[in-house]
C-alpha cells in the first residue's frame, strides 16, 4: 500500500467512497447492495491509504470491507440482529487473533498485537462476517457470482487499453504507479495489465475468477441469457480472450484446471480431483518444513520442458524459502512477529531474502500456528461443502457458484504457495458457503430459506443492472 502518495483523486476517491457505498444501498436492496459495493470498491478504489491515527490505515482494502460492515448494519440492523456465530468460525478466527499472540510470545506488546490482530480482522474476518450474513443460500452466492462476472466484463475495456497503451490507468487517475512497471513486461513483448489493482497478478487473476464464475454459470444456466443487452455468450468469450492476451501463464493455469476439475468432477460423479487440490498445499508445506523436498527436480523438468530462465526463477524462490523456513522452526510457534523479524539478514545487517508466498510470509510472522490456521481458515468452506455436496449435482441450476467458490478457494490457497495476493472479496465466498451449508438443502432453494424481512425483499426485480436472486422477466440490461 502506498500511504501519502498520489493526487487529490485518491482522497477524493477513498473518502468519497463513503457516500457512494450509502447510495447504492439506498438505491438497491442490501444484499445486492455488498456484491455492488465489494466488486465496484475493489476493482476502482486506489492502491492507496491515509494513517489514521488508533486504528489501521484507511486504504483500499479498510475502504472497501469496512465502509461495507458500516451501512450494511446501518441500513439492515435487524439482518445482523439475528446472525450469530459458530464453531465453524473458529479456525477464520484463530487466523485474526494469531498476531495478538505473536506479538505477546516476542515480547513486542499487547498493544501492538491487538493493533495486528485489528487489521488481520478487517482484511479476512470482516468480509468473511459479511458473506456468512448475505450471502447464506445458493441464490445469494449466484448474484455474487454474477456481479463478479459482470465486474470482469467491465474491465475488459481497461485491460485492452493497458494491453496497447502499458498499465498508465493508476497513475493517469491516481497520480502514480501502484508497482513496479517492470513487472508488467512479459516475455515476447507486451504488457500485463494492472487496472486499478495491487500488481497485474492479481488483476488477472480476478479476471479468470470472472471467466471460470460465468463459464460454469452459463454451463449451469444460473447465467442470464442477456447483460446489458449483449448475450451472455459473446461476453464470455470476449472475457476468455482477454484473459489469455494478459498472459498471466500461472493464472491461466489454475483457472482452466480448476474449469476442467469441476466439469470431470461433476461428470465421473466424484470429487477426488477438488480433494487433490485442497491436499496440495498441505502436502507442499509438509515436505518444505520437514526438508523432504528442496524442489530442484521441479526446477528442472521446468528448464528442460519450457524455460531456463523460469526455471532459474522458480529455483531461486525455492532456495530463498529455505533460509526462511529455518529462520521461522527456529522461532516460537506464533512466529517472529512483524517488523522483519522473521526475515534474513547477513553479518552486515544487509536483508538478503526475499518473501513471495503468502505461506512463508505467514509461518516467519505467524509462525506454525499462524500459517495452519490460515489454511484451514480457507479450507473449512471447501471442505464443508465436499462433505455435503454431491458431485453430480454440480452441474444443477443453482449450484454452479458455490462450487466454483470452493474450488477457486483451494486454487487461491495452491497459488499462495508463489503469491500473496489478498482479495477479501475470496474470504466473502468463505463465509457464504459455510451459512449456507448450515441451512442444509433448504439454501439451494430459490425461495425465501429464513422468511425474513430483507430476504422477502430480494425476491423483488428492483435492479436493473444485476439479477435479483429470483428474478422474473426481462428488461434492457439483463434478461
Amino acid at each position: 500500500m502506498h500511504e501519502g502518495e498520489g493526487n487529490i483523486m485518491v482522497a477524493v476517491a477513498l473518502f468519497g467512497w463513503i457516500p457512494i457505498v450509502r447510495a447504492i444501498f439506498k438505491r438497491f436492496d442490501a444484499r445486492t447492495a455488498v456484491a455492488i459495493a465489494f466488486v465496484v470498491g475493489w476493482m476502482f478504489l486506489p492502491v492507496a491509504g491515509f494513517k489514521v491515527k488508533g486504528i489501521p490505515s484507511y486504504s483500499k482494502l479498510t475502504a472497501t470491507c469496512m465502509v461495507i460492515l458500516f451501512w450494511a448494519r446501518h441500513f439492515d440492523k435487524e439482518r445482523f440482529r439475528e446472525f450469530s456465530f459458530g464453531l465453524i468460525d473458529l479456525p477464520m478466527l484463530a487466523w485474526c487473533v494469531s498476531p495478538f499472540f505473536s506479538s505477546v510470545f516476542n515480547d513486542l506488546g499487547a498493544y501492538d498485537g491487538l493493533s495486528q490482530t485489528m487489521y488481520q480482522s478487517i482484511t479476512w474476518g470482516v468480509p468473511w462476517y459479511i458473506g456468512r450474513v448475505y450471502f447464506s443460500n445458493a441464490d445469494g452466492l449466484k448474484l455474487f457470482g454474477t456481479a463478479i462476472f459482470i465486474g470482469a466484463v467491465a474491465y475488459i475495456p481497461f485491460c485492452w487499453f493497458e494491453l496497447v497503451m502499458s498499465p498508465q490507468l493508476h497513475r493517469l487517475t491516481y497520480g502514480f504507479h501502484q508497482h513496479s512497471f517492470l513487472q508488467t513486461l512479459r516475455d515476447g513483448g507486451g504488457f500485463r495489465p494492472m487496472v486499478y489493482m495491487d500488481h497485474g497478478l492479481m488483476t488477472s487473476t480476478w479476471m479468470g475468477l470472472g471467466l471460470f464464475l460465468g463459464a460454469w454459470l452459463f454451463y449451469t444456466r444460473d447465467l442470464p441469457e442477456k447483460i446489458l443487452g449483449l448475450p451472455s455468450l459473446y461476453l464470455l468469450l470476449a472475457l476468455g480472450v482477454t484473459f489469455l492476451m494478459m498472459k498471466s501463464y500461472g493464472a491461466i493455469f489454475l483457472i482452466f484446471l480448476g474449469l476442467g476439475f469441476v466439469f470431470l468432477s461433476s461428470r465421473m460423479k466424484k470429487n477426488w480431483l477438488v480433494v487433490l487440490l485442497l491436499a496440495a498445499p498441505h502436502l507442499y508445506v509438509y515436505t518444505r518444513t520437514t526438508g523432504i523436498w528442496d524442489g530442484t527436480n521441479l526446477s528442472g523438468f521446468v528448464a528442460e520442458k519450457f524455460s531456463p530462465t523460469r526455471a532459474q526463477s522458480l529455483q531461486f524462490r525455492f532456495d530463498n524459502e529455505a533460509i526462511l523456513i529455518q529462520k521461522a522452526l527456529d522461532g516460537t510457534v506464533f512466529g517472529w512477529g512483524g517488523y522483519g523479524r522473521s526475515r534474513v539478514y547477513d553479518e552486515y545487517g544487509k536483508d538478503i531474502s526475499i518473501t513471495d508466498g503468502l505461506w512463508i510470509i505467514t509461518l516467519g510472522q505467524n509462525g506454525i500456528f499462524g500459517l495452519m490456521a490460515l489454511m484451514f481458515a480457507v479450507h473449512t468452506p471447501v471442505i464443508f461443502y465436499l462433505m455435503r455436496s454431491d458431485p453430480e449435482r454440480w452441474s444443477e441450476k443453482n449450484r454452479g457458484a458455490p462450487t466454483v467458490m470452493i474450488v477457486f478457494l483451494s486454487l487461491y490457497m495452491i497459488d499462495s504457495l508463489l503469491n500473496a495476493m489478498v482479495n477479501p472479496v475470496y474470504m466473502v465466498f468463505g463465509g457464504g458457503i459455510v451459512s449456507m451449508l448450515l441451512k442444509g438443502e433448504a439454501a439451494f432453494n430459490t425461495e425465501p430459506a429464513d422468511g425474513s424481512i430483507e430476504e422477502a425483499r430480494i425476491d423483488m426485480p428492483n435492479t436493473r443492472f444485476l439479477p435479483s436472486p429470483s428474478f422474473q422477466g426481462s428488461s434492457r440490461f439483463i434478461s
